[in-house]
């Protein structure tokens, strides 16, 4: 029989399609439904040609027609089809009618398990590719009340309807097998799912593990897996902990975005955050209740020491969740290429909170040298309608002299460009900031955590530091240290 095999030392061996669904019907006790939506039954087909699917599916179906959908799964407030919620109420019904209608008395050692997807392919005039929900709720042994489940989001990159759907149906074989046969190993898991399917054919931007067998699984540095695979760009989540469908947040919203380390968060990030939201919500376009805010890190700041050291981004990220923050985790290392994001979701306003250090870096030609366009290609989308930068002065350390948008410096090849937006109205100076703050930096209080020092408490918003040392953030690795030495 086919098994899985580490794909670091034996990628040729990896099974078929044939040899996972083959290994599953083979199996007298894994037993369900499939439910799919918008791009046939391209998953339950594979399990029907694979031979022995009659001891594997209790039923395939397809609700194509909204009414009959809807009779079904009940009516979505928002009228949308292809949501999560959705997904849930499609995986939630199937299942309850496993439990009601395969008797446990006839069948105690079966599990049960729901798997569904709802998708829209790309459309008629390929204008826009689609996008889809899969799901499956399943339990790994018979006497498990509480049921396990994996939901992810995808987004099609192909260009054919077909290619589409046979992609769509190779990926719900794999979170199935996985679902059963990895699910011990989640990170491996997600790598699985694009076996036989290249990078470039689909995009994988949200996950979510729940359930017993998934106690210890923190979805967060789930959601970093997916960059670290070069499966998506960016990933969110919430204060709650969870992950986020970055398009769904972010749709038609006015946004504004603070990049960072926050390693810690400090008073003068909290400052940057307040000062410029205070200023955002002022802007004649924008409505509070149709605002956002996201604290952003990129995927180099993470790695700044060489590799990525995931306690030290969970550190920093339950931080900013326990102050009830959005966060996004993105490969953005230009900010023109953060905004561009933004714009495939949302035409409302953007603005950037950014120190004067940064915008200066902004302004160097270094990084658009890529570029055909050079910093104008740049420019024409980073300042793209209605974005707006706020800026927070800088100290320098040299002369104590505060610098602003007024008398920072950039390259004399870019003083007329920076002129040019500044003056239009793109840059905008914090002026009501907090002095008392400007020397506070984010290094600098991490030594002092990592060294035992003390006095770092006070340049931390307030109950900051508590988290802190209840949570043993930033401590763990030194401590590690410690007991070996």
């Amino acid at each position: 029989m086919a098994t899985v095999l580490d794909r670091d030392t034996a990628f040729e061996n990896i099974p078929s399609i044939k040899a996972k669904t083959l290994r599953i019907n083979l199996n007298p006790d894994i037993y369900g439904t499939f439910a799919e939506i918008g791009a046939g039954q391209e998953t339950a087909r594979h399990f029907f040609r694979s031979g022995g699917a009659s001891g594997t599916i209790a039923k395939a179906m397809s609700a194509y027609d909204k009414d009959f959908s809807d009779a079904i799964y009940g009516v979505e407030a928002d009228g949308r089809y292809v949501t999560q919620p959705r997904l849930k109420k499609m995986i939630s019904h199937e299942m309850q009618l496993m439990e009601e209608r395969i008797s446990r008395e006839k069948h105690p050692n079966k599990l049960f398990f729901a798997f569904a997807n709802t998708v829209a392919t790309i459309d008629f005039a390929k204008k826009y590719k689609g996008h889809g929900w899969l799901g499956i709720r399943y339990q790994l042994d018979s006497k498990q009340k509480e049921f396990d489940e994996i939901v992810l989001h995808i987004r099609f990159k192909q260009n054919e309807a077909r290619l589409q759907q046979e992609t769509l149906g190779i990926l719900g074989v794999n979170l199935i097998y996985g679902a059963f046969y990895k699910y011990n190993k989640p990170k491996k898991l997600l790598k699985y799912l694009y076996d036989h399917i290249d990078n470039d054919t689909v995009e994988i931007d949200m996950v979510n593990f729940s359930g017993p067998n998934f106690n210890d699984v923190d979805n967060r540095l789930m959601s970093l897996q997916l960059i670290r695979n070069d499966m998506t760009d960016a990933i969110m989540f919430g204060a709650d902990r969870n992950n986020l469908l970055p398009a769904t947040v972010l749709y038609k919203k006015n946004i504004l975005a603070l990049r960072g380390s926050f390693r810690p968060v400090t008073k003068v990030n909290m400052d940057m955050f307040k000062k410029s939201y205070e200023i955002f919500i002022r802007e004649a376009t924008v409505e509070e209740k149709n605002t956002i805010v996201i604290f952003e890190i990129t995927m180099s700041n993470l790695t700044a020491s060489g590799e990525l050291d995931e306690q030290d981004f969970i550190d920093r990220a339950e931080l900013l969740c326990s102050l009830g923050h959005t966060v996004l985790i993105s490969k953005f290392q230009e900010y023109y290429k953060l905004v561009e994001y933004f714009n495939n979701y949302t035409k409302a306003k953007i603005g950037l909170t950014m120190g004067v250090s940064n915008l200066v870096e902004v302004f160097d030609e270094k990084y658009y040298r890529h570029l055909s366009g050079g910093i104008l290609e740049a420019f024409g989308k980073l300042f793209f309608k209605d974005l707006k930068v706020y800026l927070y002065p800088m100290k320098n350390p040299e002369t104590g002299q505060i610098m602003t948008s007024n008398n920072m410096k950039v390259h004399p090849r870019m003083k007329e460009l920076y002129k040019f937006f500044k003056y239009n109205g793109k840059v905008m100076d914090i002026i009501d900031y907090d002095p008392d703050v400007l020397n506070v930096f984010s290094r600098d209080v991490l030594k002092k955590i990592s060294n035992g020092e003390t006095g770092w408490e006070e340049l931390l918003p307030d109950g900051t530091a508590k988290i802190i040392k209840d949570k043993h953030l930033f401590t763990r690795k030194m401590e590690e240290e410690k007991e070996e030495a």
